[in-house]
């Protein structure tokens, strides 16, 4: 199964990502997370949220990704719950992805990059509906 992008692009849904190694997630996840820790907007809402576990939050990102990327279901989090809080806002999640991509296209393959910042654009845009900001959220009376 697969899904169309916006460029025409076929996305696997089900099967794992062609071309994606555990050792590219565990580079992507370290790397990106080392920018957003120096990063004068979202270091401080990291080093407040994940204070003196970084070591975890890396290993779980590592999951995370790899669950997504390799189907490998390690990860077993609440993405939203762990979130909620945080007064995040868009402007922070399209910081976010701007980190998030040019640090993918940076160190992946163009077509092993392209996959995982479609994938974080995705997930930024469900937890933003989950959260209740953004363009998407719900606005009930």
């Amino acid at each position: 199964m697969s899904r169309q992008t916006a460029t025409g692009r076929s996305i696997p849904i089900i099967t794992p990502a062609q071309g994606v190694t555990e050792a590219m997630i565990r580079e992507l996840v370290v790397t990106f997370y080392d920018r957003v820790l120096r990063d004068p907007e979202l270091g401080p809402i990291f080093h407040k949220a994940v204070s003196g576990r970084w070591s975890e939050h890396l290993a779980v990102m590592v999951d995370f990704w790899s669950s997504i990327a390799l189907r490998t279901a390690r990860y077993s989090g609440k993405p939203q719950a762990a979130h909620m809080g945080l007064d995040l806002t868009p402007e922070l999640f399209a910081r976010w992805l701007d980190l998030f991509a040019g640090t993918a296209r940076e160190i992946l393959k163009p077509d092993v990059a392209e996959f995982f910042i479609e994938r974080a654009r995705r997930i930024a845009e469900s937890l933003q509906i989950g959260l209740g900001i953004g363009p998407k959220a719900l606005r009930l009376p």
